[in-house]
């Protein structure tokens, strides 16, 4: 951990954080970074791998077939319709795995938030989601709160017309959204959608804030990271007949409680726990508290992991 005041805060998130970059040595493109992640929540890097052109190139045509009711091989067909995603291609695919875990930009995410950084997730599009703006924070979350980050990199230039990401710039700065805070519970509640219940808290915030969201034109092979509040989602794709492929990976950082706080009710200790497996090392996290285990009710561990996957599906 850094030597700051307030260890359980990340970093870039942090309100020392003038103060406590100075002692980390950046190079100036990290000090760039770090700003921005800390001042709009997001931030915008080229993707740190020699070989990314010929890993999104075989991707892409790994994957393709995978997705069903989605021709892709047509350059007229309709791309909005079949199947827009796949969760956890790391587990048989070489290329998405050695992305998500690629060891500079995992020690670089460990420099701005103050622990070490592992992939838990990734999820690899060949469209655009069209989803509503939402904070990933219902659905991965930690204690300490915001250790968790995202990281989209484009797979090919991306346009107004295929759908690009969106963002509300400063959202990030909003509280962490709980159940609490919407008068409603959460444990062993299963919604259609996780993140529906927050959206009309969201929706104010931003009219309060008079926040509106901004579109993500990347170029192939760069990189957006995310904070866990950010507020972002997909634009909607005015031409059909566009593909929009993109790999999303998150992140936690180590000595953390990891858990859902959609399907959790903080307040009085029922937490969703997850146990999310390192991509780049295999090895399954539990969580901790200042180093020591917390342990997930026995009792509870089915539903859990039903929740769990339910959670994974929706999120983006």
């Amino acid at each position: 951990m850094n030597d700051t005041p307030l260890p359980g805060v990340p970093l870039i998130e942090s309100p020392l954080f003038t103060q406590d970059v100075e002692a980390l040595g950046l190079t100036a493109g990290e000090r760039r970074i770090a700003e921005d992640l800390h001042t709009r929540g997001f931030a915008v890097l080229d993707f740190p791998d020699p070989e990314i052109d010929a890993r999104i190139a075989r991707i892409r045509a790994d994957l393709g077939p995978r997705y069903k009711g989605m021709d892709l091989t047509d350059p007229d067909s309709d791309k909005t319709q079949g199947e827009r995603r796949i969760q956890d291609a790391w587990t048989f695919h070489e290329d998405v795995r050695a992305i998500a875990a690629n060891a500079e930009l995992r020690d670089l995410l460990g420099k701005l938030y103050g622990r070490p950084a592992f992939p838990f997730q990734t999820l690899n599009f060949p469209v655009g989601t069209q989803q509503g703006a939402h904070s990933d924070a219902v659905h991965f979350s930690s204690l300490p709160e915001r250790f968790m980050c995202g990281v989209w990199l484009a797979m090919e230039d991306i346009t107004p017309e295929n759908g690009p990401v969106f963002y509300l710039p400063g959202s990030h700065r909003w509280p962490i959204m709980t159940n609490a805070m919407i008068a409603r519970r959460g444990f062993g509640n299963i919604p259609e959608s996780a993140q529906a219940p927050y959206e009309r808290a969201w929706d104010a915030l931003a009219r309060a804030d008079g926040l509106s969201p901004e579109p993500f034109l990347a170029r192939k092979g760069q990189a957006l990271i995310w904070s866990a509040n950010l507020l972002h989602g997909g634009s909607l794709q005015t031409d059909i007949r566009r593909t929009r492929w993109s790999q999303v990976t998150h992140y936690y950082f180590e000595d953390c409680i990891y858990y859902t706080p959609a399907y959790s009710d903080e307040a009085v200790g029922r937490l969703h726990l997850r146990e999310p497996v390192g991509i780049h090392d295999g090895v399954i996290r539990t969580s901790t508290y200042l180093g020591e285990p917390v342990k997930m009710p026995r009792r509870r561990k089915g539903l859990r992991r039903l929740i769990g996957k339910l959670g994974e599906a929706l999120a983006s």
